[in-house]
């Protein structure tokens, strides 16, 4: 399972207001590539019948199978200080991680390490 921050679920539900059902959702996957093998992904996006889906603090997030084997049990959080505002993915699972934050690996998937966009 993925949880939600409060201020992650604010800024999530400020921003699905108002949108058409083929973007009801917060949507999280995994590709290939990053410095460390894989990039997190975020999206506003329709549920398919293959995801797993959890009403988290009045959102919908939907994450594909075998982007949950990667991130079980992450924190979606969202910040706005002084060094910027944005959406962060914690990730116990996660063995190694790039110095931005928006790539890792695991100890049993290494991914496709490439250049961090």
């Amino acid at each position: 399972m993925v949880t939600l921050t409060d201020s992650a679920a604010a800024k999530l539900r400020e921003m699905i207001e108002g949108r058409g059902e083929d973007e009801r959702a917060l949507r999280l996957y995994v590709k290939p590539g990053g410095c460390s093998g894989f990039s997190y992904g975020m999206a506003l996006d329709a549920p398919k019948d293959s995801d797993h889906q959890y009403e988290i603090k009045g959102v919908l997030v939907v994450v594909d199978p075998d982007t949950l084997a990667l991130i079980d049990g992450s924190e979606v959080d969202y910040v706005d200080d002084i060094t910027g505002q944005g959406f962060r993915i914690l990730n116990p699972n996660a063995s190694t991680t790039c110095g931005c934050g928006s790539s890792f690996r695991t100890p049993t998937h290494a991914g496709q390490p490439g250049s961090c966009e």
